[in-house]
């Protein structure tokens, strides 16, 4: 049972690290219920509970760093709360399009929020740009906190 409920863990964590880049799908929970899961087939003796508490940490990390890097890049190119809200939806509309529609929706209307927010076309695409970079930036960084909490879990109990 130690076996399936090891192998488990990876295969869960290896899908939760490929959720992570998928907007708004909760990639950090899905990691921690697969340790959680997996501690549960063992009888929670492998995973020590400083590790939990690190776990913890490093998932308020991934979602820390996921708006912050949102709202640094947008604000660096200088994008205002239209560029923000436009990203948002266009990432919500975008998944209804596939891996294309979330990368090119976002950007498309978050420079059409901030030209109708009464930017110049230049400097809507420069906002645009920004909010793209910063959820791009957020994405990277979730990615390497998911694969150091997979990779914590896996030292534990292999």
């Amino acid at each position: 049972m130690d076996a399936f409920a090891d192998w488990l863990f990876v295969v869960l964590w290896a899908a939760g690290v490929l959720l992570t880049l998928v907007p708004f799908v909760p990639a950090t929970l899905v990691i921690l219920l697969a340790a959680f899961l997996h501690e549960l087939l063992v009888g929670f003796r492998e995973l020590s509970l400083g590790l939990w508490v690190f776990l913890g940490a490093l998932a308020l990390l991934a979602m820390l760093l996921d708006n912050l890097a949102a709202l640094v890049g947008a604000r660096r190119y200088g994008a205002g709360r239209a560029g923000l809200w436009g990203a948002f939806l266009g990432g919500l509309l975008g998944l209804f399009l596939g891996v294309v529609g979330v990368l090119v929706l976002p950007f498309l209307l978050a420079w059409l929020f901030e030209y109708l927010s009464g930017r110049k076309p230049e400097e809507a695409l420069k906002a645009a740009w920004g909010t793209l970079v910063g959820l791009m930036g957020g994405v990277v960084a979730k990615v390497l906190v998911h694969l150091a909490m997979g990779l914590l879990v896996i030292r534990a109990v292999f």
